[in-house]
């Protein structure tokens, strides 16, 4: 019998329209002859199931159910494409685990501790991996620009805790651009986070539960148009992204290694994307998407495609994964 399928976009936060892409290449690519495949759109003002003719329904809040010609829908799994609140930092994970419906992505408290980066930052350093120095502020802190300056230099990146896809991010190369940068982060969240310049290759990794254990997929490595892998080179082309990346076999192994261990030591499941920066060979890890992009131009399935696993099967290896677990 066909599993009926939540896969859930939209989101409270920038990324709503990005996750509406991602939410709608899961729905088209899902097996329909295995899934029963409903795209659910979880915004602020309404929480809807949108029918094949565009049609909306109401979500019945109490038991995430809906009604069709009816008959009371319910599902036996979400998909969660929703990058950002509330999906990627947990808060809606939280209310399927107490409904009982499994989920694609990682437990609420790991999808909650992997969004907020300091926090992640801060456990994976104590199993010995690399990250670039660091300064914290929450809105409302005063601003010690020469404190911070000391603690992690120029040029310093400056970035939203709790965002996604480079919003509130900016690199800082004078003194005199610091507090305009702050400012911007404080835009997108109460927290921010100030780190080092790392001056080496930027790699991205997707790391996933594939057929019960853990799977590393190729690398890529960016290299970005722009001062940084920023929104324009992320989404309007502005960056150039090689998969397989050009490693050396010493460096590959490295990067394999430390990403498993990473996804692992986090107790993760589901999909991850982490990015990397190599000094020396050496990763040192800037942070982990845990809903990351899922466009076939997307970073994840073009390392998916690569390992030889279309959109198809990537989808449903994570549903059938979801409903194992």
């Amino acid at each position: 019998m066909k599993k009926n399928i939540a896969i859930i976009m939209g989101g409270y936060s920038s990324e709503f329209e990005i996750s509406l892409k991602s939410g709608n290449v899961v729905y088209d690519s899902l097996d329909k002859e295995k899934f029963n495949a409903y795209r659910i759109h979880i915004l602020k003002d309404k929480w809807v199931y949108v029918d094949e003719n565009n049609m909306e329904h109401p979500m019945i809040v109490e038991d995430f159910t809906t009604i069709v010609n009816g008959y009371k829908v319910r599902f036996d799994c979400v998909f969660n494409a929703i990058h950002g609140h509330p999906g990627e930092d947990g808060i809606i994970l939280a209310y399927f685990e107490l409904l009982g419906i499994k989920h694609t992505s990682a437990p609420s408290y790991q999808m909650a501790l992997t969004f907020n980066k300091r926090d992640c930052l801060s456990v994976v350093k104590e199993y010995n991996i690399k990250t670039a120095n660091s300064y914290y502020l929450n809105l409302g802190n005063p601003i010690d620009e020469d404190a911070i300056i000391k603690r992690v230099g120029l040029p310093c990146f400056v970035k939203a805790n709790k965002a996604g896809s480079s919003f509130g991010i900016s690199k800082v190369n004078k003194k005199e651009q610091l507090l305009k940068a702050i400012e911007k982060s404080f835009s997108e969240d109460d927290e921010i986070l100030i780190e080092s310049f790392l001056d080496g290759r930027e790699v991205s990794v997707g790391v996933i539960q594939y057929k019960g254990g853990t799977k590393v997929l190729p690398i890529t490595e960016i290299i970005s148009e722009n001062d940084f892998f920023d929104y324009e080179a992320k989404y309007e082309g502005k960056s150039k992204e090689i998969t397989p990346a050009n490693l050396t076999n010493v460096e590959l192994s490295r990067v394999n290694e430390v990403a498993k261990k990473v996804y692992d030591v986090l107790r993760m499941s589901g999909f991850s994307r982490s990015e990397y920066i190599l000094i020396d060979g050496e990763p040192h890890l800037l942070e982990m998407n845990t809903v990351p992009g899922l466009t076939t131009e997307s970073l994840l399935p073009q390392q998916a495609k690569e390992a030889g696993i279309n959109l198809t099967e990537l989808f449903g290896n994570a549903i059938e994964m979801a409903l194992k677990n």
